[in-house]
C-alpha cells in the first residue's frame, strides 16, 4: 500500500466505514506516522489538525475503532478504512459524524451478536439454547418459521407478517452459523447470480 502523502502536503483524508454494515462513519486525517501507527496498533489513529498531534480515536471516550481492512484509492491520495466501532463515534453522541445509526445492513450486526452468544456460551440467551440442541432442532425451527410466514403471506395483517419475515431471518442465522456459514458467504452467491 503506497499513499501519496506529498501529493497533498503530508495529509490523506481517511474516511472511516462500519465494516458490518458499510455506513461511514467519519472522516479524518493522517500522516504517515499516524497510518504507520493504525496498522501496528489495528486501532485508528488520526493526525489531528487542531491539536497539532498524533489522535487516537477513543483516547478519551474509550470508543477505539478497531481495523477490519484498509484500502487505497486508484489516485493513491485517500485511504479507506473499514471498522468495528466500539461504540458511538461521533463527539454530538450520535452514531456516526453523519447521522445515526442505519438500518440497512444491520442484519450483519445481528449475525455477529447471534456468533457471539454461541461462542461466548450464553446459558440464559434463548439462541444458545437452540444452538445447543442441535442441527436438526435449528434446522425445524427455520422450517416452522418459514411455514408461519408463508401462512401470514395469505392474510392481510402486515404486522404480523413483517414479524414472522424477522422470526425467519433470526433462526436463518443461527442455522447459519450451526453449519460454519456467514450471511458474507450467502449474499456472495446472490451477487454472483445478478452478473
Amino acid at each position: 500500500m503506497i499513499i501519496d502523502f506529498d501529493k497533498t502536503n503530508g495529509l490523506v483524508p481517511v474516511i472511516i466505514q462500519d465494516d458490518r454494515t458499510l455506513q461511514v462513519l467519519m472522516l479524518g486525517y493522517m500522516n504517515e506516522e499516524a497510518f504507520e501507527k493504525t496498522k501496528t496498533e489495528n486501532v485508528v489513529t488520526f493526525f489531528s489538525r487542531s491539536k497539532n498531534r498524533l489522535w487516537t480515536k477513543g483516547e478519551e471516550s474509550g470508543n477505539f475503532l478497531t481495523v477490519k481492512s484498509i484500502s487505497i484509492d486508484c489516485d493513491q491520495d485517500t485511504i479507506l478504512i473499514r471498522v468495528i466501532p466500539k461504540n458511538i463515534v461521533c463527539h454530538t453522541g450520535s452514531f456516526s459524524c453523519f447521522g445515526e445509526k442505519e438500518t440497512k445492513g444491520f442484519l450483519y450486526e445481528l449475525e455477529e451478536k447471534v456468533g457471539q452468544r454461541i461462542d461466548n456460551k450464553i446459558t440464559e440467551s434463548y439462541t444458545y439454547s437452540l444452538y445447543q440442541r442441535g442441527i436438526n432442532k435449528v434446522a425445524q425451527k427455520v422450517g416452522e418459521e418459514a411455514v408461519e410466514l408463508v401462512i401470514e403471506a395469505k392474510d392481510d395483517n402486515a404486522d404480523l407478517f413483517k414479524n414472522e419475515a424477522a422470526d425467519l431471518l433470526y433462526h436463518f442465522l443461527i442455522l447459519l452459523k450451526a453449519k460454519n456459514f456467514s450471511l458474507n458467504e450467502i449474499e456472495a452467491i446472490l451477487l454472483d447470480r445478478n452478473k
